[in-house]
């Protein structure tokens, strides 16, 4: 507990000034961080990024990762109407490489590499766009990750005793799911009253409430890809709290929900 809180502590010191300033050291952070995300995605399956179709599954992660703007002056430069033909024009390559190598690497792991590349590519992606709409934003982004994750985590500790999903993560229970909401609408509330950015109460609610449930499942997904490959951490970058994916696995189903939400509105 000691190694984990120290961590927090300085990936925190370290995180925070590149959120406050954002601009172009953000998103170069942050497509960082997608990339090691990416690795260690890829890692689990047993797939090099070093390898042909790591890299051309890397050519994909970065063009969904970098920001609209920045896309598009790439499409332009190479004379396409829309990333989306890059994005598949990759694709096509990877899969004429299944030819190339006569099965050496299959089907299902183009698959996987293209699903990690969007997986990881896209959630990134809204973190950065949904900096460029305001610093608040992001604020709430992280607060309603954090204070769900502690708040499950504590009210779990102390109450929980049915478990939610024992198949994919044992310790978490139903009673710290439901806690971790409350938890995190509370916080919110309070963002809310001391620098008003959302429309209202009502709304900030039900889309804590939502982004909490989303949240958590993001946390439960990235659980269920550990079990399936028989990890305990996607990577050890952070110690004591493993790797990109694993602090990052409910945010990345946080950020892409509140642009569907069009960001309360605004």
């Amino acid at each position: 507990m000691k190694q984990r809180i120290i961590t927090a502590i300085i990936a925190a010191a370290l995180f925070i000034p590149f959120v406050i300033y954002g601009k172009v050291p953000f998103t170069i952070l942050v497509l960082a961080m997608a990339v090691v995300g990416f690795y260690e995605i890829l890692k689990m399956k047993g797939i090099s990024l070093f390898s042909v179709p790591g890299f051309l599954g890397l050519l994909t992660l970065i063009l969904l990762v970098i920001p609209t703007n920045w896309s598009n002056k790439v499409v332009d430069a190479i004379g396409y109407s829309s990333n989306l033909m890059v994005v598949y024009g990759l694709m096509m390559l990877l899969l004429i490489y299944v030819v190339l190598v006569k099965n050496k690497i299959t089907f299902d792991e183009v698959a996987f590499i293209l699903l990690g590349a969007f997986y990881v590519g896209l959630g990134f992606h809204y973190l950065i766009e949904t900096r460029s709409y305001g610093l608040e934003f992001v604020v709430y982004c992280l607060l309603v990750v954090w204070t769900t994750d502690s708040g499950a985590y504590f009210v779990g500790r102390k109450l929980g005793k049915n478990k939610l999903w024992p198949e994919i993560s044992p310790k978490k229970t139903v009673e710290g799911f439901v806690g971790g909401i409350v938890i995190a609408v509370i916080f919110a509330l309070g963002m809310q009253a001391i620098y008003p950015f959302a429309d209202g109460y009502v709304s900030l609610i039900f889309i804590t409430i939502f982004a909490s449930i989303i949240g958590q499942m993001g946390d439960l997904v990235e659980s269920a890809i550990k079990r399936h490959f028989d990890v305990k951490d996607s990577g050890n970058i952070l110690p004591g709290h493993g790797g990109i994916l694993d602090r990052f696995d409910s945010l990345l189903f946080v950020v892409p929900l509140l642009h569907f939400l069009h960001l309360f509105g605004n």
